[in-house]
């Protein structure tokens, strides 16, 4: 019997209809996760670096970036963490 992968188990958890909507839903904020690490990796510093340019703690830094929980950080918390970075915001809109 072969040993079951996550990614087997994604694939059929996908087919119904409200795990793969609340999948979709989660999308964006974990490619947001994302960008804001590959930003700051860039840049080369840590979290405790990024921490102290916004005046925060590095534990606030690690749940933002954290693809544990599901929070919805602010538009201002992006802001401040893009500009600590030499970054600015540019928000867009797409047609669904």
């Amino acid at each position: 019997m072969t040993r079951p992968t996550f990614k087997n188990f994604k694939k059929k958890a996908l087919k119904n209809p409200e795990v793969k909507k609340e999948y979709e839903a989660l999308i964006p904020i974990y490619e947001l996760r994302k960008k804001l690490i590959q930003m700051r990796i860039n840049k080369g510093l840590t979290q405790a670096e990024v921490a102290k340019r916004m005046g925060t703690k590095k534990s606030n830094i690690s749940r933002l970036e954290c693809g544990e929980n599901v929070s919805y950080p602010t538009l201002a918390t992006i802001s401040k963490y893009a500009g600590a970075l030499g970054y600015k915001v540019n928000v867009e809109f797409e047609p669904i």
